[in-house]
C-alpha cells in the first residue's frame, strides 16, 4: 500500500512537472512583457484637438498604448526626436525603420540596442507591420521605467501621487494632434494579509480530505472538491480572458487567438480543473488522483502564477484589483486545499481502518 501511495505521489509531481517544462517557453508571450500587476497607473485623458474617429486607450495595465484610426486619413504618431514613428493609415499600420522608437519600444524597458539605420534625421522608411487600423505600443513618455521610486513616493509610499502629465504628439496630415494622459502612483496592498486568508482558506479545503474515504461522508466530501474544482477552474479560465480583454482583444475571435497564442497553459489548466470536478461529482475510479493532479495544476498554472495581484495595485484585468485579488486567492485556495485534500484520501484509501481484536477474558472457574 505504501508503495502504491509513493508511486501516485511521484506520479502527480512528475506531471506537474512535466507540465512546468512545456509551459515555460510561453509564459512571456502573452503581451510580450505584459506586467502581472504594477503601482504606476496610467490614463489617458484623450485627444487634443479632438478628431472623430480618432481614439486611444490605455491596454495591458498601462504597459502600452492603442491607437485606433477610423478617420479615414493617415495618422502618424512622432517619435522621441520628433521624427515619424508609425503610421495608421486606410491601407494598414507602418513603422519607420529609420524610427530609434521602433527598437527602443519593442521592450517595455526601452533597453533595445539601436542599429546603425535608426537615424530620426533620415527620410522614413516605412514597412508594413499589420492590416486594419489598429496599433499598439509601448511608449516610455507614459511609464516609469527608473528603478528607483520617485522622491516623493520614497518620502510617502503609503500615499497617492500624481508621478507627472505626458503629451505625445501625434500628425494628422500637416495638422498637429496631441495625446494626453497621467501617470499616478497607487500605494499596493497588503500582501500579508492576502497570503494569511489564502493559506487559511486552503487549510479548510484540505481538512476535506481527512473525512473517511467510506460513504456516506467521504462521498459528500469527495463531491464538495468537485463542486470547488469546478468553481476554481472557471475562475482559472475567466482571469486570462479578462488578461486578453485588457491587453486590447476585440471580439470573440481576438480573445480566443490571444488565448491560444498566450495563455493556452492557463486555458487548459483551467479547463482540465472543471474537467476533474466532474470527474469527482460522479465519484468515479482513481477520483482522489484527479482531484489531486488537478489541484496542484491549479495552484501553479493559473493561481502562484497571477499572484503578483497580491502585491500590486493595479491589475491587468478589466475589472476592479480587487476583484482581481479574490479571483486569484479562491483559485490558490481551490487548487492547493483540493491537493492537499485529494493526497490525504489517498493516503487514507491506502491505510484503510482495522477493528482492533477484542481481548479475551481469562475463563471463570
Amino acid at each position: 500500500m505504501i508503495r502504491t501511495l509513493l508511486a501516485r505521489a511521484g506520479l502527480v509531481a512528475a506531471a506537474a512537472g512535466l507540465v512546468t517544462l512545456i509551459s515555460a517557453a510561453p509564459a512571456a508571450a502573452h503581451g510580450a512583457d505584459a506586467p502581472d500587476g504594477t503601482n504606476y497607473r496610467t490614463r489617458t485623458t484623450g485627444v487634443t484637438p479632438q478628431r472623430p474617429g480618432l481614439e486611444v486607450r490605455v491596454v495591458e495595465a498601462g504597459a502600452r498604448l492603442e491607437l485606433t484610426n477610423n478617420t479615414g486619413r493617415a495618422v502618424e504618431v512622432i517619435g522621441y526626436s520628433g521624427e515619424p514613428y508609425l503610421r495608421v493609415a486606410p491601407d494598414g499600420v507602418f513603422e519607420n525603420s529609420r524610427s530609434p522608437a521602433t527598437y527602443l519600444n519593442q521592450t517595455i524597458a526601452g533597453d533595445t540596442a539601436l542599429p546603425a539605420e535608426a537615424d530620426p534625421a533620415a527620410p522614413p522608411t516605412w514597412r508594413r507591420i499589420a492590416d486594419g487600423s489598429t496599433v499598439r505600443w509601448h511608449d516610455s513618455r507614459a511609464l516609469w521605467q527608473e528603478s528607483a521610486a520617485p522622491a516623493a513616493v520614497r518620502a510617502a509610499p503609503d500615499r497617492e501621487h500624481r508621478v507627472r502629465d505626458w503629451t505625445i504628439p501625434l500628425r494628422d496630415g500637416a495638422d498637429p494632434v496631441t495625446i494626453g494622459g497621467t501617470l499616478d502612483w497607487v500605494p499596493p496592498p497588503d500582501a500579508y494579509t492576502w497570503w494569511a486568508v489564502t493559506i487559511v482558506g486552503l487549510l479548510a479545503v484540505g481538512a476535506l480530505g481527512l473525512l473517511a474515504a467510506a460513504a456516506p461522508a467521504g462521498g459528500r466530501a469527495l463531491s464538495a472538491l468537485g463542486a470547488l474544482l469546478v468553481l476554481g477552474g472557471v475562475l482559472a479560465v475567466v482571469y486570462p480572458i479578462g488578461r486578453e480583454l485588457d491587453a486590447g482583444a476585440q471580439g470573440a475571435g481576438g480573445v480566443l487567438v490571444g488565448l491560444l497564442s498566450g495563455q493556452i497553459w492557463a486555458l487548459f489548466t483551467g479547463l482540465g480543473a472543471i474537467a476533474a470536478g466532474w470527474y469527482a461529482l460522479a465519484r468515479r475510479p482513481a477520483a482522489d488522483f484527479v482531484v489531486a493532479l488537478a489541484g496542484a495544476c491549479l495552484a501553479l498554472f493559473a493561481g502562484a502564477a497571477n499572484a503578483t495581484v497580491f502585491a500590486r495595485s493595479i491589475a491587468p484585468v478589466p475589472w476592479s484589483p480587487e476583484v482581481a485579488r479574490v479571483m486569484v486567492a479562491s483559485v490558490l485556495i481551490v487548487g492547493a486545499g483540493a491537493t492537499a485534500a485529494g493526497t490525504l484520501r489517498l493516503h487514507a484509501a491506502s491505510h484503510p481502518a482495522t477493528p482492533h481484536p477484542a481481548t479475551p477474558h481469562p475463563a471463570k472457574g
